[in-house]
């Protein structure tokens, strides 16, 4: 059994939540409390209402997440709402997000452990975004086709792509787990020569054949798994006690 408010005090520290921006509806850290001990903590990609069911279900009284409880804004707490909220409190279900300071973790982050798992040794840093780098990038010497590969088994699931540029190689890739496919004209900019993020808007497509730049589009889902499945293992190893993966695709 391990006290909450120490592993939330650690997992602040650790992802330096309050030095990283983010959106506002994101609203990082505790989001919801309970009565103060964890003895399992679950990971999971969103705090939707079937995620928090089967985190109940697996006995979990801690919840990590990518994309917390409050992403729609301020809003009544009726409906899903009021059954996500109403069923964590009597199960004493405490539930942490983390979103930008989980992507850009170093160690832990969607993005390192994304780029580790396509092959990158020692990539850098780049892609300017209120105030701080958000992506990873590094040269690359292998052909489009056997990288591709490469990426569906780092996600476990087919991927959707624009093959963009000319040259059989993949050149210089860029990392940006989630839905940055709308930063393609930004990545050109950049030098990037193939781009892997999770999804994109549709001219996006279109936009990265006009520019030359190969665009992957790995799954919003599938690239964001990583980061609190790292978490969830961290505290498991920590604080000696049970962790599992809530798995919930959305397909996107």
């Amino acid at each position: 059994m391990a006290d909450l408010n120490e592993i939330i005090s650690f997992l602040e520290c650790e992802l330096d939540t309050g030095n990283i921006p983010d959106y506002s509806a994101a609203n990082n850290g505790l989001q919801l409390a309970n009565k103060g001990k964890v003895t399992k903590v679950a990971a999971a990609v969103d705090a939707s209402l079937p995620v928090i069911r089967k985190a109940i279900n697996a006995g979990a009284d801690l919840l990590i997440v990518h994309h917390g409880l409050f992403w729609q804004g301020a809003q009544n707490i009726v409906g899903a709402q009021y059954e996500k909220l109403s069923e964590a409190i009597h199960s004493d279900l405490a539930i942490y997000s983390s979103h930008i300071p989980l992507d850009v973790h170093p160690i832990h982050g969607n993005n390192a452990l994304l780029a580790k798992a396509i092959g990158m040794k020692n990539p850098q840093k780049y892609h300017s975004w209120k105030g701080i780098l958000l992506g990873l990038k590094q040269e690359m010497d292998l052909e489009f086709e056997s990288f591709i590969n490469t990426v569906e088994d780092a996600v476990g699931s087919s991927i959707h792509f624009c093959r963009g540029r000319l040259k059989p190689t993949v050149g210089t890739v860029g990392v940006i787990t989630g839905g940055a496919g709308s930063e393609i004209a930004a990545m050109a900019e950049q030098g990037i020569d193939t781009f892997v993020t999770g999804e994109g808007p549709h001219w996006s497509y279109p936009l990265a054949e006009e520019l030359g730049v190969n665009l992957i589009y790995a799954g919003h889902y599938a690239t964001e798994t990583f980061g609190v499945k790292a978490l969830a293992s961290l505290i498991s190893e920590k604080y000696v006690i049970k962790s599992e993966f809530i798995d919930h695709p959305t397909g996107l």
